[in-house]
């Protein structure tokens, strides 16, 4: 395990790392085609999920670890993505950044304590499914959360409830929109539930 990181238990507190899927539809047709998630402004395409989980799949054959992938690794995908942009919205609403030597400064703290960086980005692939590439965004993104507690603990009731109040803000706000195949979002839950089969209109045929 990761100890030294505050970021990373805040994730787990939250449970983020096991929230799943998506949101419910309403919409046309065209907006969401070929869309895992529609998050504001910004789709989250069926492509860009599949690239996630490739790259996850191949940390994990590269560490020889193929057949240890755990179940909903394209739901998980979709959480995380979604997430991502919610978090960018509350750090952006609150005029709250994060600067590349905080980034280096918390990875390199983190890599020293379980062996090395090769190690460190094993362990966020294999507990987190976070793709190699992307380590330095899952950094980002849980100093962030951090950063939202407003200089409480981001641990202590008080932390915890200003992190949620500032996600469940962004999230309002970006009125998200999921593929039901992947679930829907729970704005107050900050996560993936459910899932459903179809998410064009009964009435369409189109393939996504």
């Amino acid at each position: 395990m990761i100890r030294t990181s505050s970021a990373r238990r805040l994730r787990a507190a939250l449970g983020t790392a096991v929230a799943a899927a998506a949101l419910a539809a309403c919409g046309g047709a065209p907006a969401h085609q070929g869309a895992a998630a529609v998050v504001g402004s910004d789709r989250i395409s069926i492509a860009q999920v599949e690239a996630r989980v490739a790259a996850v799949r191949d940390g994990a054959a590269q560490a020889g670890a193929a057949a240890e992938e755990q179940p909903g690794l394209a739901r998980h995908a979709v959480s995380d993505l979604i997430l991502g942009k919610v978090v960018a919205r509350a750090l952006a609403d609150h005029r709250i950044t994060v600067s590349q030597s905080e980034v280096d400064q918390a990875r390199s703290a983190d890599a020293r304590t379980v062996g090395s960086d090769t190690k460190l980005a094993e362990l966020l692939r294999a507990k987190q499914g976070v793709p190699s590439g992307d380590v330095d965004g899952f950094y980002r993104q849980q100093i962030g959360l951090v950063k939202l507690a407003a200089g409480q603990d981001p641990n202590s009731p008080a932390g915890d409830a200003a992190i949620r109040k500032a996600l469940v803000d962004a999230g309002t706000a970006l009125h998200i929109e999921v593929n039901p195949r992947y679930g829907s979002w729970d704005t107050a839950r900050i996560s993936l539930t459910g899932s459903t089969e179809n998410w064009l209109p009964a009435a369409s045929t189109q393939a996504l």
